[in-house]
């Protein structure tokens, strides 16, 4: 694959049919996600699917903000999340235990949920919760959209060690489409392997798939790993903990130490930041180790 179409996402539409589809590829950003943790290959794989999914599902959306995916379990993989933007901005971590052996979703999640919540710019933030059920992360967010959305939706992940894939197709919401339409363009789309995903395009994915439909390609957007984290907004976060804990954190430590999970950027704060910042609800400056 050549480096332009590397870490990018992409739309496009079956106008007549009301189906629309996006293909997004990660390269760069799924390796700099990996390089902040020591991950097992079955968790990074996990990963790699939940960063995919992540920006397919918030390209379908219609506002400025971002999505959430969340699967929170108690099994060898206890928390799985992976953050996107409106602006193709994508982050995300897990957390687990131990040496883990590949699975399905109960052997790698067991008793787990799995939460999608908007975020938008301006209103209020939704949420939905389902249980995690199915073999794999496609599965359960079908379910999801199933249950929650009542939309036609399929999806496919290809991940290796070096790069994620994620393919998908949705029936347009209010569409009075025929099922045979969506039923031929979901039974073209089953015929993809994982090697293909990988090694292929976009375009020449959907070429192979759909060179006999009406299909209308958009521009890709570029994709890249980017945390959203800041000192203004980990100077909130102290607000909130209060000022005498605060103090009696510094008299135990000496300072207050915090760190971005996503990023792994470290925030440093001594005893005159914390006044300052319950002074005038602010420090002087960044003290940003990373």
């Amino acid at each position: 694959m050549s480096n332009e179409n590397k870490d990018q996402l992409f739309r496009f539409l079956f106008k007549e049919l009301g189906v629309r589809g996006e293909i997004v590829s990660l390269d760069t950003s799924f390796q700099a996600a990996l390089a902040l943790h020591n991950y097992p290959t079955s968790v990074a794989e996990q990963l790699g699917q939940a960063l995919a999914a992540s920006l397919l599902l918030s390209a379908t959306l219609k506002f400025d903000g971002s999505l959430i995916l969340q699967i929170q379990g108690n099994g060898p993989i206890s928390m799985l999340v992976a953050q996107a933007s409106d602006r193709q901005n994508v982050r995300g971590l897990a957390h687990w235990d131990g040496d883990v052996k590949p699975g399905n979703l109960a052997d790698l999640f067991a008793d787990a949920r799995l939460v999608l919540t908007l975020k938008p710019t301006m209103g209020k933030p939704y949420q939905g919760i389902v249980n995690l059920e199915g073999n794999a992360l496609s599965d359960a967010l079908e379910s999801y959209f199933k249950q929650s959305e009542q939309l036609k939706t399929r999806l496919w992940f290809a991940v290796n060690g070096d790069k994620a894939v994620g393919f998908l197709l949705q029936e347009l919401p209010a569409h009075n489409g025929e099922q045979v339409d969506w039923e031929r363009v979901e039974m073209l789309a089953d015929t993809i392997t994982s090697n293909e995903l990988l090694e292929l395009t976009a375009e020449d994915i959907i070429h192979r798939l759909f060179h006999e439909e009406s299909v209308t390609l958009y521009e890709p957007q570029a994709i890249q790993f980017k945390c959203s984290c800041s000192r203004e907004k980990i100077e909130a976060g102290l607000l909130t903990v209060g000022h005498a804990e605060l103090v009696s954190l510094l008299e135990e430590k000496g300072a207050v130490d915090t760190h971005c999970d996503f990023c792994n950027q470290h925030y440093h704060f001594d005893a005159i930041d914390i006044e300052q910042l319950f002074s005038t609800g602010k420090t002087s400056g960044p003290t940003v180790l990373h």
